[in-house]
Order: C-alpha cells, then sequence, then structure tokens
C-alpha cells in the first residue's frame, strides 16, 4: 500500500466545486495519505478548510492498520466534526507481522468516544493471494464482532468478494449499522443489500464512464441507507479523474447522484447529512 500512497501525493488536488447549499458529510476518507503529516498540522487544517469552504464540514476519518488507525484517532481529538472509524484492512490483515497484537490494539482503539465506526473491513480477493483468503476473512469476523461489541457501525471493504462478504456476513449475523464502503456491486446485489438494511456508501467511482451497474444501482437505494465518499485521496469524481481527490470533492459527486436519481440536490444532501448523524452519532 505505501508505494500506492506515494504515488498519490504526487497527484494535484483538483480545482474546488461548487459550494453546496445544505451542508454535507463526507462519510469516508483517508486524510493522511492526503498530506502525509501529523494528525493536528496546519496541512490537514487546510484539507477541512477546503472541504469546509464547499459545504462538507464532516468528515469520518477511516483506518486501514493499527498504526494508521492511532493516526485516526488523534486526528479526530485535534479537530471539530471529524470522527474515526479504526481497523486492520483486508490487504493489511493476512501480511501483518503480529496479526492478534494489532487486532487488540484496533480493540483498544474502539472504544475511544469519537471512533463511531470499526472500518475500513471486508475481503478483497483482488489484491489478496488464495494462501491469504483465510487469515483474511479471520480478521473480517473478528471485526465484525468487534462491531456488535462496541455496538458501533461496520465499515466494509469490498473488491472482487460480493458473495463472499455477503456470506460471511449472514454467517457471522451482521451488526444493525453496516456499510458497503465505496459500493461496487450492481443491482442485484444491491437490492440484496438493501432488502437486509445495509446501507451503501458511493465514491467518485459512481462518475466513470465504465460504471453503469453502480448508476444503476444508485437508483435503487432508499434515501435513508445512502450515504456519500471519498475515499480521498483516491478516485477522484469526473472530470477530474486522476488528480488527487479531497474531501472538498464530494458536491460533485452529490451533483451527478441527485442527476441519476432524478432528486433535488438540497434535498439529498439533508438526507444524506441526517443519515450520517444517525449512524456515527454527532460529530460536534
Amino acid at each position: 500500500m505505501a508505494d500506492r500512497h506515494n504515488r498519490d501525493l504526487d497527484r494535484q488536488p483538483a480545482e474546488l466545486p461548487e459550494p453546496l447549499n445544505v451542508k454535507c458529510v463526507d462519510a469516508h476518507a483517508h486524510i493522511e495519505i492526503v498530506t502525509n503529516t501529523a494528525p493536528d498540522s496546519p496541512e490537514v487544517g487546510k484539507v477541512l478548510a477546503e472541504a469546509a469552504s464547499v459545504g462538507i464540514d464532516r468528515i469520518v476519518q477511516v483506518g486501514y492498520s493499527a498504526e494508521q488507525s492511532e493516526w485516526c484517532v488523534k486526528m479526530a481529538e485535534s479537530w471539530p466534526n471529524v470522527l474515526a472509524a479504526v481497523a486492520l484492512h483486508p490487504n493489511e490483515a493476512p501480511v501483518v507481522e503480529d496479526l492478534e497484537k494489532d487486532l487488540e490494539i484496533i480493540e483498544r482503539l474502539a472504544q475511544h468516544p469519537k471512533v463511531r465506526a470499526i472500518g475500513e473491513t471486508g475481503l478483497d480477493f483482488f489484491r489478496t493471494e488464495p494462501a491469504l483468503q483465510d487469515k483474511q476473512k479471520y480478521s473480517f469476523q473478528r471485526h465484525i464482532a468487534l462491531a456488535k461489541k462496541v455496538k458501533k457501525a461496520l465499515v466494509i471493504h469490498d473488491r472482487d468478494a460480493h458473495q463472499a462478504v455477503l456470506d460471511t456476513l449472514r454467517q457471522e449475523g451482521a451488526p444493525d449499522l453496516t456499510i458497503f464502503h465505496c459500493y461496487s456491486g450492481d443491482a442485484q446485489m444491491a437490492r440484496e443489500c438493501i432488502d437486509k438494511g445495509y446501507i451503501l456508501s458511493f465514491a467518485g467511482t459512481l462518475t466513470f464512464k465504465n460504471a453503469p451497474a453502480l448508476r444503476e444501482a444508485v437508483k435503487l437505494v432508499p434515501l435513508d441507507q445512502l450515504l456519500v465518499e471519498t475515499d480521498s485521496p483516491f478516485l477522484s469524481p469526473m472530470p477530474n479523474r486522476g488528480a488527487l481527490n479531497t474531501p472538498a470533492q464530494i458536491p460533485t459527486i452529490l451533483r451527478f447522484m441527485a442527476q441519476e436519481r432524478g432528486e433535488d440536490l438540497d434535498e439529498l444532501c439533508g438526507a444524506i447529512s441526517a443519515n450520517a448523524e444517525r449512524i456515527f452519532g454527532s460529530f460536534s
């Protein structure tokens, strides 16, 4: 993951979009990769200020390793309207030196009052070789159990593993609040997720020309099961694909989403904002 992160730091941020009329939330970001600085640094403050200037005044900073989850908690402690999620990424868990030790760190961090979700966890059969997938699934199971224990939302990373993720959730029993981050399934999978009460979060991939299945899926999601995210610094939305993504790009995704769903932009922003407050609790 480090090489990919270094490549993303070389990218230039996209231009700021037109501000929203109604404030909204970035439900999934990795600001430490955007800035490569301390969690209380001026560079982090600049990213947050730019997001606020276009109407994105709340952010969920999401973990993918034990060390970086610590960073997430420190960022949430340092800035108002930032909450944290903590976890071992499904590509991280099978290759760490001491999985049990790292899981213990995640369990400790999960108790923090500004940690409101366990994630991102899940399954990734694109990057993790078959020989390591049992260890990956074990980590996913442990995170599911932790989310239920601390009564916090579960944030799922699912890449090329749709059925395996759904099967694991069924076998283990999904937490009451289960979020499919950067939803990548089709309409059929969306219907199954909707029926089970899962929350679907859409990123800049929704705007990509090669993603008609996502556009079909987003039209099906009830308003109260919908979130929006950047997955910063990845997946900058069109027309800025390839640029460094930041939470300030949420308005571009929301405008595209409103058009696809045939909804008023202000009403969509208000509904997603309310969903985030319901799922993660108060940001203030």
